[in-house]
């Protein structure tokens, strides 16, 4: 192992402990009734409840995902992108917040989605409860385990280690600080996973900035690749199938006797495109995720201050 790969593994044994001592610091707290374990008692202040709900709801696919798709294809998609999730962050606290954060004190002092919904419109046999428990219980579980995918994906592409069991052993330490410190030590360590992503792509976007020789080169490649500059227009790499030796099929992008990347012409980026690329920040409306941390914050008058933070996030 490179002293790199050890500086890094060092750091994640690190970042797990302190997620670990997270759970464990507020296990006694979470215990004390049902309102602490499932939303910290309703006292999240501004700045863990918005830095918390941003984090959940990006999770992997903001260090993952969106830049592959930036990479790969240039900025159409991954700006239009970006700029739907803004408004939907925007219009979900604006809209959502302080309503869900009344009414479910005031309907039974509801603690979970599904109970707000059943006593919100008296829903005496439970058919909207369980409803929405099923909707939560099978979507959330394709979506947790996208999570989980990133994990175990990114440890195997960094040590090499085995895709299946990181991913399994991430799953472990994920249940084991939720279990043990409930809501409180969830949204304490996704608070922290936010400032740690903010610094992560800052530190990624200034170091590759320099390692490419400064902002005068990124400009002029950004303009010898068709399209990956336009915001109506996406770039198109020419690529080629590879079969890996666990006969995975990657699509891999083509390249000259020089090693330079080949692009072919670039591909419109019509109007329906761009608005259904836009449409991803509609979904923050609807995570159990986020919409838990409306019902947590402390109160309805701060929840003004956690949309700006949120949204600038």
């Amino acid at each position: 192992m490179q002293t790199s790969d050890i500086l890094i593994l060092v750091a994640m044994i690190i970042y797990i402990a302190v997620i670990l001592g997270i759970g464990f610091f507020y296990a006694k707290r979470s215990q004390s009734s049902t309102e602490e374990f499932y939303l910290g008692g309703r006292k999240l202040g501004p700045w863990v409840a918005a830095m918390s709900a941003e984090a959940s709801d990006m999770s992997g696919w903001l260090l993952m995902g969106l830049p592959g798709v930036a990479y790969f294809t240039g900025a159409g998609e991954a700006v239009w992108t970006a700029i739907g999730l803004a408004c939907g962050t925007y219009l979900n606290w604006l809209i959502v917040a302080k309503r869900l954060r009344k009414y479910s004190q005031v309907a039974g002092n509801a603690i979970t989605l599904p109970d707000y919904f059943s006593n919100r419109f008296h829903d005496t046999k439970r058919i909207l409860m369980s409803v929405a428990a099923l909707f939560i219980l099978v979507f959330f579980a394709i979506y947790v385990g996208s999570c989980f995918v990133a994990a175990g994906k990114l440890l195997n592409t960094l040590f090499g280690w085995p895709y299946i069991a990181m991913m399994i052993i991430g799953a472990i330490l994920v249940f084991a600080y939720t279990l043990i410190g409930g809501f409180l030590a969830e949204s304490a360590s996704d608070f922290i996973q936010g400032i740690v992503m903010i610094v992560a792509l800052i530190v990624v976007l200034a170091g590759s900035i320099i390692h490419i020789g400064g902002v005068d080169n990124v400009i002029a490649f950004i303009q010898s690749v068709p399209g990956f500059g336009s915001l109506t227009q996406t770039a198109t790499p020419l690529t080629a199938d590879v079969i890996q030796q666990n006969d995975t099929v990657l699509a891999v992008q083509q390249l000259d006797a020089s090693g330079t990347p080949l692009w072919g012409e670039p591909s419109a980026l019509g109007i329906i495109a761009i608005l259904s690329t836009m449409a991803w920040g509609l979904g923050y409306l609807g995570m159990p995720q986020v919409l838990l941390r409306f019902m947590a914050i402390r109160s309805s008058r701060e929840i003004k201050v956690s949309r700006r933070i949120a949204t600038t996030w």
